[in-house]
């Protein structure tokens, strides 16, 4: 049989294409197993992260599962204390500014020697304030305010992700749902209201009504939060012994 130039030709590129068909293969085979290697500690590391059953002694058990909800208590408690003494520090400022107010609107002519015709009707409520404010500033609620919103701010965020890297230790995974985003959700608050205060110490009221604001919304969503946070207690005390 005699083979013609055209039937070679076809010949030669049918075997270019098998050879090339080939190399693909080879190449992504090879791909394939670095692939696998490299990934090879990261696929350990996610095993050793997902195991149970005592492997992670101690953190599996009811005495590090119950740090998360007795030190958040702790940290409800003093969210409320902070927002008192928080309101506390302003009335500092209200009040002054009210004293200044009545001191204006009772104001009579004075006499050639700086002395008021008559007194100012105001001057007992305005005895009364001056008393207040005093013992307002002697009650040091700007330092108490701003210590209190410290420890919020550092120990909460800290207790957050604690929470969810304990759920994780025991059971392998997280349950998203209203607990797990209302926490989200105070710790953004945290940080948004922390970073007004620069603000709010050049004098700006719209940044101190906004860091107001945004407390509320957080003692708000921190005690919506508690019911949920119980039910996960009870689930604790179920699925875990001591210690």
């Amino acid at each position: 049989m005699t083979t013609t130039s055209a039937d070679a030709d076809d010949v030669d590129a049918s075997g270019r294409k098998k050879v090339k068909k080939k190399r693909h293969e080879d190449i992504e085979g090879r791909a394939a197993v670095l692939t696998t290697l490299a990934a090879s500690p990261f696929a350990a590391f996610a095993q050793e992260t997902l195991a149970q059953d005592g492997e992670f002694g101690v953190l599996e058990g009811r005495s590090a599962a119950l740090v998360h909800p007795i030190f958040l208590g702790i940290l409800y408690v003093t969210t409320v204390y902070s927002g008192y003494v928080g309101w506390q520090w302003r009335k500092v400022r209200t009040v002054g500014e009210e004293i200044q107010e009545l001191k204006k609107s009772g104001a009579d002519p004075e006499t050639a020697n700086g002395e008021a015709v008559t007194p100012n009707p105001n001057q007992t409520k305005i005895d009364e304030l001056i008393k207040e404010r005093k013992e307002l500033i002697a009650g040091n609620y700007k330092e108490k305010h701003f210590n209190a919103g410290s420890l919020l701010l550092a120990f909460g965020t800290v207790l957050a992700i604690e929470g969810g890297m304990n759920t994780y230790i025991r059971v392998g995974k997280l349950f998203p749902g209203p607990h797990l985003y209302a926490g989200m959700g105070i710790v953004a608050l945290w940080a948004a209201a922390a970073g007004l205060v620069p603000e709010m110490q050049r004098g700006n009221d719209k940044a101190r009504s906004a860091h107001i604001a945004l407390n509320a919304v957080n003692v708000a969503l921190f005690t919506w939060q508690i019911p949920t946070g119980l039910e996960i207690v009870g689930k604790v005390f179920q699925f875990t012994s001591w210690p």
